[in-house]
């Protein structure tokens, strides 16, 4: 088996593109279902984000972005991302700390892009 270390870019992006977005969205359900039910309705989500405290809000923030993330690495580009670019940082970034496996594959990857 190859170390992180010395595999390509281009095959630990695809040996962490589900384990990110699995990830991310693990993370996204648990913020859903911590927070109350979030309508569809543009007036009904205003007044829900309204309704919300402090943390809450934050909580539905964060809900967006790993959403967004999760869209993007399934092939959906997320606004402000680059619709090229297949693991963006911020999805890195998100994943990183809740599996020691993964985190040490996100570290490999990164050091693999610096050399390459």
């Amino acid at each position: 088996m190859t170390t992180a270390s010395h595999t390509a870019p281009g095959d630990l992006v695809a040996a962490l593109r589900l384990p990110v977005w699995n990830t991310l969205s693990a993370r996204a359900e648990g913020l859903r279902r911590a927070l109350p039910p979030r309508p569809d309705a543009p007036a009904a989500r205003h007044a829900w984000l309204c309704s919300l405290t402090p943390e809450q809000a934050r909580d539905a923030a964060l809900l967006d972005h790993l959403d967004a993330l999760c869209g993007h690495l399934a092939g959906r580009p997320a606004l402000g991302y680059d619709a090229d670019d297949p693991l963006p940082d911020a999805a890195l970034e998100a994943a990183e700390g809740f599996n020691p496996q993964l985190t040490a594959l996100i570290l490999g990857y990164r050091k693999a892009r610096a050399t390459s």
